[in-house]
């Protein structure tokens, strides 16, 4: 997710479940969370998989509301990230 007003990406949105993208779970994950592993080429992060059954998520975009104040600290506060 990009921050429309500074244009830096503040959002890795990981997608699981579901089937072929129907019914899957949105578990939007701070950028800060994530690092770059040059010998991977990619990224990762140190969440673990209990850290993510019981993080925030969302059904499908039009159930969650990036410009509320609110929706982002929370998000930022569950996995220890201030907000940027």
């Amino acid at each position: 997710m990009i921050d429309k007003i500074s244009g830096k990406v503040s959002y890795a949105v990981l997608s699981f479940g579901g089937l072929l993208g129907v019914g899957d779970d949105h578990y939007p994950l701070p950028w800060q969370a994530l690092k770059y592993d040059t010998n991977l080429g990619g990224y990762v992060t140190g969440i673990t998989h209990d850290q993510l059954r019981g993080a925030p998520k969302y059904a499908d975009e039009s159930s969650w509301n990036w410009s509320d104040p609110a929706t982002t600290r929370a998000v930022n506060a569950y996995y220890g990230v201030p907000v940027a």
